[in-house]
């Protein structure tokens, strides 16, 4: 049997529908690399093997019958551990989340794949409450890229990425706010995309409000469009929720791209500093979309460097969501994060009010900007991976992760859906992204170009070298003293889930 970690979750669903392998099968060897990964990257903070080999055998007899409960039916996915999975504990990357229970409610795209059939094999690794583009918690530690192990996987989805980019399930649900599934996805060369805001319902609410998006990490655009078709469901918790999606995200993904006017932005009008490994490949991947017929011109949006609004709505958000922790409590906190929120707290309802200025400023112009053209193309970021352990790259002049993410964050302030694809590699192997962005609500289309690139080869850059036995991300920083009793780590989560790293 072809190795099924390699495969994308179309062609598994076809598989399955064909009798060529079952999702016992499928599900057994997925756990298997899911094993072998984790001591090489940290990527799973849980492992719930013997609910996956439930699930799986469930689905097996669907097949068997004929009767699969929906597009995912038998398809591994693995969840970020910001977004609730029932059966066990969602601990944030935080020392101050507690882990008893009772923990039985899915999130709204969770609940969406259950009803479909997917099967869960684990939650992957997160900062601590999302905060940065890089992910290390004092709880679970750091976690490595998939090309280079001492080199981080970016953020703050770098769990899902490093899962995805090294077999250990085709799906993973991520969350994005400044960059968090787009900046993983460009350090491990897989497929992500941020939805337009309210796409996918999202519950319960981020602190970090209408920045946070839940998007697909995948392999590729195809699988994207196939889990966009499942988590865009209804759900009534979520009062921000768009309506519903006209026919299906599929429809038209291989009509590819002629006629479509695109805007290529380098640089941001000049304000950003590239990589010029990062520059030339970006550019090879925008002459790609010309020779398929886009009309190019190289064009700047024109938005505001409105870094500092970011950090205003951003950093209240963190602030918030850690507001209700003592001192003893608070002491556990990511250095970093301790830092985010004392300055978030800091802010005033009216400095908050002038940041949401600047935000709807921004996506007027955004809007605008996109009568005139279907896309804009810039990098997904300006650099490659850098070394674990960092929020910035060494040397960096920027204090805080948003520094060397110039090209993401824009683009949670307009709600805006935006997508990464991998466009080749640097001289070191390591993996290049292109972000394609597109008008509120034409994620329809920023996935038919994205999965034009792919057609067009621009996407398919080396997999992961094999690991070296004892390559690690690590187990991050010590965490310091053990957290008091209402941040105990409580009882064991229970059968079959079984917790990784610290």
């Amino acid at each position: 049997m072809t190795d099924p970690t390699t495969l994308t979750a179309a062609r598994l669903v076809a598989g399955y529908a064909r009798g060529e392998f079952t999702p016992v099968e499928v599900v057994r060897a997925v756990l298997e690399r899911t094993e072998e990964i984790q001591p090489l990257v940290n990527a799973f903070v849980r492992i719930d093997a013997e609910e996956a080999t439930r699930q799986a055998a469930e689905s097996a007899e669907r097949w068997r019958r004929g009767e699969p409960a929906g597009l995912l039916d038998g398809v591994p996915v693995s969840v970020k551990d910001i977004l609730l999975l029932r059966g066990g504990p969602t601990l944030r990357g935080s020392r101050t989340v507690r882990t008893d229970g009772p923990w039985d409610e899915d999130a709204p795209a969770v609940a969406r794949l259950r009803e479909h059939g997917a099967v869960f094999t684990g939650k992957t690794t997160t900062p601590e409450f999302g905060w940065k583009g890089v992910t290390d918690s004092p709880r679970h530690g750091a976690t490595g890229n998939p090309y280079d192990p001492s080199l981080t996987a970016g953020g703050s989805s770098g769990g899902s990425a490093a899962a995805v980019a090294l077999g250990a399930g085709p799906l993973s649900l991520g969350t994005d706010g400044g960059g968090s599934v787009r900046i993983p996805a460009s350090f491990c060369g897989i497929f992500a995309l941020k939805p337009t805001y309210g796409r996918v319902p999202l519950y319960p609410a981020s602190a970090y409000g209408t920045l946070a998006h839940v998007g697909p990490m995948t392999r590729d655009a195809r699988d994207a469009a196939l889990l966009m078709d499942v988590i865009t469901g209804p759900d009534a918790r979520d009062w921000s929720q768009l309506g519903p999606v006209p026919g299906s995200f599929r429809d038209g993904l291989d009509e590819g791209v002629a006629g479509l006017r695109v805007a290529y932005s380098p640089d941001l009008g000049g304000r950003v500093t590239v990589d010029p490994e990062v520059a030339a490949a970006v550019r090879r991947a925008v002459e790609a979309l010309e020779k398929l017929g886009a009309r190019v011109e190289e064009a700047d949006p024109g938005l505001p460097d409105a870094v500092e609004s970011f950090h205003t709505l951003w950093f209240s958000g963190a602030a918030r969501v850690t507001q209700h922790l003592d001192d003893e409590r608070r002491a556990l906190l990511d250095p970093g994060l301790r830092e985010v929120c004392d300055q978030g707290a800091s802010y005033s309802a009216l400095d908050y009010l002038a940041a949401v200025d600047v935000r709807m400023a921004m996506g007027r112009l955004a809007g605008v900007f996109h009568t005139r053209y279907d896309l804009l193309v810039t990098p997904t970021l300006p650099i490659t991976a850098f070394e674990l352990g960092g929020e910035v790259p060494p040397g960096s002049p920027y204090a805080r992760w948003t520094g060397w993410t110039p090209f993401t964050h824009p683009f949670n302030m307009t709600q805006q859906p935006a997508a990464s694809v991998p466009c080749g590699v640097d001289g070191r192997g390591l993996p290049v992204g292109v972000q394609l962005v597109g008008a509120r609500h034409a994620d329809a289309l920023v996935l038919r170009a994205a999965h034009a690139l792919y057609g067009a080869g621009v996407a398919d850059v080396p997999p992961p070298r094999p690991l070296a036995d004892g390559a690690s991300g690590g187990p991050g920083p010590e965490p310091g003293p053990e957290p008091g009793p209402d941040a105990a780590p409580g009882p064991d989560p229970g059968p079959g889930l079984r917790p990784c790293g610290r």
